[in-house]
């Protein structure tokens, strides 16, 4: 039996072409869905222009090779800055700062549109770094350090209005760390010193006064109860106590008189004794 060869001929063309069309069939049907990531907004750019259809998270069709999807971030990003300054007593100041921030959902078409996906380093960091000097000058360097609460909540408040243009959320704000020179720290340590040897030389002081008003108080009180014992002396008291000595110094007599006298008034009244 004899084969055609003109059917040889063609059977490898076909094979490419029917290879081909499977290719490009996958090529296509590979390219007409887009998948948006949980925590993002999708938005169709057809021939670079953006569409202000918002496409939520899942699976979506598009045109294959003209249409691409873009994905926004709508879940809180921090953004890092370091910044310079001075204070308002002209100490220079470097202060990090962490800010945690999203994109508002609802204008994320519009934030993309305007100002495109490196919104971070054209808007955020730029911001930062701008009102973080404008509030720190505003301070002395001290009150940066014991007032940082209050610094932190200006520069949110500053911070959020000025994102707000861009629809931009600002969720929260830390001041990570002020630095100063380290002359400034030196003077801060050695008035920190000062304040402790101050306080302890106050309480010190409280301590001596306090056992002074102590002293005070038990002399009044032995000189009072001094006062209530000579009030309590009476000459007939005295008479008795005079009467119980000599009772006393009687009872111990062995009835020998001393054998040297002199013109001291003997210590036995003995006329008292007879009269008993």
């Amino acid at each position: 039996m004899e084969v055609n060869p003109q059917v040889n001929r063609m059977r490898p063309g076909k094979i490419v072409t029917i290879a081909a069309i499977l290719l490009i069939v996958v090529l296509v049907a590979f390219n007409s869905f887009a998948s948006v990531q949980y925590g993002h907004i999708g938005l169709y750019k057809t021939f670079g222009k953006l569409n202000n259809n918002m496409l939520s998270p899942g699976i979506h069709l598009k045109i294959p090779f003209i249409q691409t999807v873009i994905q926004v971030n709508t879940q809180v990003t921090k953004a890092e800055t370091d910044t310079s300054a001075s204070s308002k007593d002209l100490q220079p100041v470097s202060t990090h700062v962490a800010v945690n921030y999203s994109v508002n959902k609802d204008s994320a078409y519009n934030l993309m549109n305007n100002i495109g996906g490196n919104f971070d380093s054209i808007i955020i960091n730029p911001a930062i770094q701008e009102i973080v000097k404008e509030v720190t000058a505003k301070y002395p360097a001290e009150d940066l350090i014991t007032r940082r609460d209050v610094v932190a909540g200006e520069i949110s408040d500053l911070l959020t209005k000025r994102l707000a243009k861009y629809d931009l959320i600002v969720n929260d704000i830390n001041i990570v760390n002020f630095k100063f020179s380290d002359a400034f720290d030196q003077s801060i340590e050695a008035k920190q010193v000062a304040q402790q040897q101050a306080l302890k030389a106050e309480n010190d002081l409280r301590r001596v006064e306090i056992e002074a008003k102590q002293k005070v108080a038990q002399a009044q009180a032995e000189a009072e109860s001094l006062r209530l014992k000579k009030q309590e002396v009476t000459p007939e008291l005295v008479q008795l106590k005079q009467i119980e000595v000599q009772e006393k110094a009687l009872e111990k007599w062995n009835g020998v008189l001393p054998s040297v006298t002199g013109g001291a008034t003997p210590f036995i009244d003995i006329d008292s004794l007879s009269k008993k």
